[in-house]
């Protein structure tokens, strides 16, 4: 177990989490705490990518497992410390956003910021593909003022307190002969760099020269898509004056299904048996997520054991754009035991005559006799001490001793 579980809990996974289950944490969280999107969740967003950095590295997170957050910020016995990357640049290279905060595209014009909202879809729909309708809000260049914000062009002044750069300078004395100087978005354009008189501004954008507009945007989902995927709409982000806009870009949440699991191509899904069909042969039906119906059965005389697997080629998900070649369909047998007492005594006897010979276990004369009782690992871990090894861990040990224990892209919701 990890020395602290903080950075887990804050992505809300185990410490056993695999890297993509830590991707997809991430990406949920990521959306929905954005600065863009919620203002008001503090340094919620920050601690989320602190999080999300340290446990997808491989060399952080065993030096966070092994030592904590002070053994990570010291360095793990290296010397120097750890540095955190800035949580806009942890998003940006997650979803792959470009210019979001204010940088050049294409030739040398300003780009707006993408757009970014998630969709999700169910395991069906990967499968065979779909057409999702999905509305968004976006704003568009007011078609009134023609984005001027003002029924006449004059009306439109340079802002005197910034004079048109949008941004303030304050000098903050700190000591003698020392000042810092700071630059924030100017108060009285908003940034804008130009200023309207209130009784000239358009009324229909309110001087704000962008109106917002709802728009139904058709996702093609093609077949054999995955989760995390991306559907870009070039161009169909947010516009404003004498900017290009940025795209929109939709993000897939594939949503748990409840028979199959994905593995890459392969599809992976339990069947439980009783244990005469595991003995004797079984015969079952499943359904396929294009509503076919697949017969499936074994050989008399082939035994299924508790966790045997079983393939069937070509049943899996089929590949991206490449639809006719498909992965597997896996199954996990888990054969049921029936309940105590199932049989009466002679019935077992005769049970007994039918299965495998198996030669009885000498015993001495001085053996003791004792009882057996029932146990559960689980339940008996919750009664120990704090420091104990968790669940089954303490009763494999070799050392009775040990038996104490000791040990910058806009968000926007779909």
């Amino acid at each position: 177990m990890p020395k602290e579980t903080k950075f887990y809990d804050i992505l809300g996974v185990p410490p056993t989490a695999t890297g993509p289950e830590l991707k997809k944490a991430y990406r949920k969280l990521a959306l929905r705490f954005h600065p863009d999107k919620n203002p008001d969740a503090g340094d919620k967003f920050k601690e989320i990518s602190e999080a999300f950095e340290v446990l997808s590295d491989e060399k952080k997170r065993r030096i966070y497992d092994e030592g904590g957050e002070q053994a990570l910020r010291e360095g793990g016995g290296e010397g120097h410390g750890f540095n955190f990357h800035n949580p806009m640049d942890i998003f940006d290279m997650f979803f792959g956003g470009s210019g979001g905060r204010g940088g050049r595209h294409g030739g040398g014009s300003r780009r707006g910021k993408d757009v970014i909202h998630q969709l999700s879809v169910s395991l069906e729909e990967l499968y065979n593909g779909t057409t999702r309708k999905l509305a968004v809000q976006k704003n568009i260049i007011c078609d009134k003022c023609n984005g001027i914000g003002a029924a006449r062009a004059d009306s439109v002044q340079t802002c005197s307190t910034c004079r048109g750069s949008g941004i303030e300078v304050h000098i903050r004395q700190l000591g003698i002969g020392m000042v810092q100087q700071m630059q924030t978005s100017c108060r009285s354009c908003r940034g804008k760099g130009q200023v309207i008189n209130p009784k000239d501004r358009c009324k229909k954008c309110e001087g704000k020269k962008v109106v917002r507009e709802k728009k139904i945007l058709e996702v093609n989902i093609d077949k054999g898509m995955r989760d995390g995927q991306q559907v870009r709409f070039h161009g169909e982000g947010d516009q404003d004056v004498d900017m290009e806009p940025g795209d929109i870009i939709i993000v897939l949440d594939e949503k748990r299904h409840e028979t199959f699991t994905r593995r890459h191509m392969d599809l992976v899904m339990t069947m439980q048996l009783s244990l005469s069909e595991a003995l004797c042969s079984f015969q079952r039906t499943i359904d396929t997520l294009d509503k076919r119906v697949l017969a499936i059965q074994n050989k008399p005389g082939e035994v299924i054991r508790h966790a045997d697997f079983r393939a069937i080629d070509h049943e899996g998900m089929p590949q991206y754009r490449n639809p006719f070649e498909r992965g597997r369909l896996i199954i996990r047998f888990e054969v049921v035991f029936p309940p105590e007492n199932f049989l009466p005594p002679e019935k077992l006897l005769e049970l007994k005559r039918l299965l495998p010979r198996v030669d009885p276990t000498p015993v001495s004369v001085d053996a003791e006799e004792c009882i057996l009782h029932p146990f559960d690992p689980e339940k008996d871990s919750s009664r120990g001490r704090p420091g104990q090894h968790s669940r089954a861990e303490a009763y494999d040990s070799d050392d009775e001793n040990d038996m104490g224990g000791g040990q910058r892209v806009q968000c926007a919701s779909s």
